[in-house]
């Protein structure tokens, strides 16, 4: 075969869209290093998927497979329980502290803002 066609493997797989999956599955089946299962001929791996599959020497079900593990999502790994360092004694309330904190601000805030209006009142 010189040249593969879609119309070529269409007669194999009936679906475009699915063609195109499977194809693209098989290519990268090649491209990590599977044996290729017709000659190259200097052809690349989009290319001699779709010829592997026109001539029929590829599992369509094992590309199918294939496809569906490698869109399998994997559970992330638990988190290694290490023990936890507090970097605030829990007797503190931080939400507290930072209620405080806010209060404080906004009285420092008033004061300098009074000590302003004073000053340039005395003026």
């Amino acid at each position: 075969m010189a040249r593969v066609t879609v119309e070529d493997c269409v007669e194999k797989v009936s679906n475009r869209f699915e063609l195109v999956v499977y194809a693209a599955q098989r290519a990268r089946n090649i491209s990590r290093g599977e044996e290729l299962t017709i000659d190259r001929d200097n052809d690349k791996n989009p290319v001699v998927a779709l010829r592997e599959i026109a001539v029929e020497t590829v599992s369509l079900t094992g590309l199918r497979s294939d496809l569906i593990r490698s869109q399998a999502r994997e559970p992330e790994p638990e988190p290694v329980e290490e023990e936890v360092q507090d970097l605030v004694p829990t007797e503190q309330n931080i939400f507290g502290l930072q209620e405080v904190s806010v209060e404080e601000e906004t009285a420092d805030d008033a004061r300098a803002i009074e000590a302003a209006l004073t000053g340039r009142a005395r003026r």
